[in-house]
């Protein structure tokens, strides 16, 4: 449990410690960041405007040591969905907040006009420090003179050019270990909120005193046990496991065998050439080049999918390719050579943008005939016209939606104006149902039904079943919870086929608040943020009409098993109406 939460008001370039009201004592990560936001935020506030906040969270158990345990949530309303967005990182930079006893950071009111400031968090205090010398700066250059100015032993969080130009897909980048800036709330847009407060960047010094308090410690020890013995038993997390061995880009085999592995624009769900950006290909690149695989996102991982990609002369490192990276940026642009999807995604990184989102507005803009289809030279020079502030850079970096309307495309993967990310939801129905109905806008993190349809954890499920509504429903309540602990989701894989895993979990936080919680208050607790999240969004005006995908995949059928989304609206409503 953390003790304190900051008040950040930027018109007053102010910063104040309050204490931590009694509501939100119990609550971290997502729970939280939703909370405030909600609390806070008037739901049809123009999400650049002077009455949204950005919301920095660690989870309940983050700072605790426990496995898999440094996630962060930031919170607050959307510019891409127009609607409520927590978006999670793995990232060094949320353990050093527990440790200092931040249980959220509250950035509100906006600055003078382009003008930008740093928050920098130490021992001394927290001060404001202007920081417009780092305007139209790549990420990759700014944070290594931020770690020239404030030392090796600071943690960054960081809004990058496409927040400076207040883009609805930019998002807030992170710290990894090696204090690059490669980790990423990538989703939602967050990092422009974030830029147009006037916040520029988050320097947090580490401490060696720990401020994060355990109430139990016998239960959280007994808990933290369990759960890592259950991460090392089962055969995807495990040491030498598939993430381990290959990251998560082990999936571009496995889905495009299933035939819902998205190529060009959402035209077709597979392509042999999907192999050779497949994660065993990446891997023994990466070994041949000397980058690191396996490697960890922030200090607690024990499963370690994360790597470091390297150019082919083994300089420049760049960070890890994740799946949907590969995919987003790759395989639906027609893109099949890790090289260049690598400096796709390094440019990425360097201006502040979500990857799938990314990857998603230029196979939108391939299809409008900006470029052709598989010309990678061409994505990489749009790229340039976001660093260069051009009108049609302007256009690319508020996301698909926007661009697809701007070029006349009526084949948008979006849902709520949020992307789509590696799963093409005809052959996987199970998934095209959280994409559709999660508070979130299409998001395949809000409920993996992936883990049960196709990889057969926790279950099996017929991924051709259109009765979905349960499985998701249940599969977002689990959900929203582990966002709140502050563990990665990849711990699902193993608390949902193994029971002391999941005993490990709930007692993990038990042991944090001092609670004696069972796995059915666990799943309520889920319910309730999503609730209030749903709640928020209908205030701003977002309806169940809005949980749909969009009508091109109802309409065409997706080769090779040649499925449409054909799970009824009714089903989709069932979601909710019936929880």
């Amino acid at each position: 449990m953390c003790s304190k939460m900051l008040r950040v008001n930027m018109e007053e370039l102010t910063v104040t410690t309050e204490e931590v009201p009694e509501e939100y004592e119990k609550l971290g990560g997502r729970g939280l960041t939703s909370r405030i936001v909600n609390d806070e935020v008037p739901p049809k506030a123009h999400p650049l405007g002077p009455n949204n906040k950005v919301v920095f969270a660690p989870g309940i158990v983050t700072g605790s040591g426990s496995p898999n345990s440094g996630r962060l949530s930031a919170g607050g309303k959307s510019p891409l969905t127009g609607g409520i967005k927590e978006s999670n990182a793995g990232t060094p930079f949320t353990k050093t907040l527990a440790r200092r006893g931040i249980k959220a950071i509250i950035v509100e009111g906006r600055a003078e006009k382009d003008k930008y400031y740093l928050l920098k968090l130490g021992d001394d205090g927290e001060d404001l420090i202007e920081a417009d010398k780092w305007i139209g700066k790549g990420l990759y250059e700014a944070y290594d003179e931020l770690h020239d100015e404030f030392g090796d032993d600071v943690e960054i969080a960081g809004a990058g050019i496409a927040a400076e130009l207040k883009a609805s897909n930019a998002g807030i980048s992170y710290t990894d270990p090696e204090g690059r800036s490669t980790r990423y709330s990538g989703r939602g847009g967050l990092g422009a909120v974030m830029a147009s407060r006037g916040l520029k960047f988050i320097v947090a010094e580490n401490t060696k005193e720990n401020r994060m308090e355990i109430k139990d410690k016998e239960t959280f020890d007994k808990g933290k046990k369990k759960l890592a013995n259950a991460l090392m038993e089962h055969d995807v997390t495990k040491k030498g496991g598939a993430l381990n061995s290959y990251g998560t880009s082990v999936l571009i085999n496995i889905i495009n065998e299933s035939g819902g592995l998205p190529q060009r624009n959402f035209s077709e769900g597979s392509d042999d050439r999907s192999a050779k950006v497949s994660g065993e290909r990446k891997a023994e690149l990466i070994k041949e080049r000397g980058g690191v695989r396996p490697h960890k996102c922030s200090p607690s991982c024990i499963i370690q999918c994360s790597e470091i990609w390297t150019k082919e002369d083994g300089k420049d490192p760049m960070g890890v390719l994740e799946y949907e990276s590969v995919w987003a940026l790759g395989p639906n642009c027609d893109i099949y050579d890790l090289d260049v999807i690598g400096e796709l995604n390094r440019a990425c990184n360097d201006l502040g943008l979500d990857t799938i989102e990314t990857g998603n507005t230029i196979a939108v803009a391939m299809e409008g005939g900006l470029l052709d289809f598989g010309d990678g030279e061409g994505a990489l020079k749009l790229m340039d016209e976001i660093y260069d502030k051009t009108a049609l850079g302007r256009i690319l970096a508020n996301g698909a939606e926007f661009t697809g309307e701007a070029f006349g495309v009526d084949r948008i993967p979006t849902v709520k104006g949020q992307s789509m990310p590696a799963y093409d939801p005809r052959p996987i129905k199970g998934i095209g149902v959280t994409y559709a109905t999660s508070p979130m806008g299409a998001d395949h993190t809000a409920g993996y039904a992936i883990a049960p349809e196709i990889m057969g954890v926790g279950g099996e499920a017929d991924p051709l079943d259109t009765k979905k509504a349960d499985l998701s429903r249940g599969l977002q309540q689990a959900t929203a919870m582990i966002d709140s602990a502050g563990y990665c989701l990849f711990i699902a894989f193993a608390i949902m086929d193994i029971d002391e895993g999941m005993e490990g979990m709930i007692e993990t936080v038990n042991g944090v608040l001092g609670t004696d919680y069972s796995a059915d208050d666990i799943m309520k607790m889920g319910m309730d943020i999503l609730e209030m999240e749903r709640e928020f969004n209908k205030k701003a005006g977002i309806s169940k009409e809005d949980d749909r995908v969009p009508e091109f995949m109802k309409e065409e059928k997706l080769p090779p098993l040649d499925e449409d989304f054909d799970v009824p609206d009714e089903e989709l409503d069932r979601v909710f109406e019936e929880a």
